[in-house]
């Protein structure tokens, strides 16, 4: 076996791979991209990318991203400025601690319910369900070659 310098081979390698005839695309493949080209053409202007909307829907989305940007900022401003950040953010607040009251005691349910079990049957509970992802694999692979691996 004849060791060539790296040039020589990318050169003999690129001359091979010019030498192979051209693909052909299958004979649908035309049609099916013309027809997306057509569809995509036939949008509603909101389903486009925001360079083909109208430049009125622009200026109005622009506008309000401004706004409600703008309104954000006085907000954290407000809050952390003259009002009590407490009032500017108490309805929130108080619903994220009724959020995590309703977490903490369905944690403390789940935590007693696991706590009763005895755990050999929580480890037998875990063998058998790392048995049935195995057989599920198992059977998924068979099913792979069985169809269509010999097609």
């Amino acid at each position: 076996m004849s060791r060539q310098n790296p040039e020589k081979l990318e050169q003999t390698i690129h001359r091979t791979l010019r030498a192979l005839p051209d693909r052909r695309a299958p004979r649908s493949l035309e049609a099916r991209v013309l027809a997306a080209i057509a569809a995509q053409q036939h949008l509603p202007w909101w389903r486009q990318s925001f360079v083909h909307w109208p430049l009125a829907a622009r200026a109005g989305f622009l506008v309000g991203s401004a706004v409600l940007a703008a309104t954000f900022v006085a907000l954290c401003l407000r809050a952390a400025g003259g009002a009590q950040p407490a009032a500017v953010l108490a309805e929130p607040l108080a619903l994220w601690t009724q959020i995590r009251a309703l977490t903490a005691a369905i944690g403390d349910f789940c935590g007693t319910v696991l706590r009763s079990i005895p755990s050999v049957w929580l480890y037998g509970a875990i063998a058998f369900v790392g048995c049935m992802y195995a057989t599920l694999f198992g059977l998924g692979a068979a099913a792979y070659r069985a169809f269509f691996i010999h097609r």
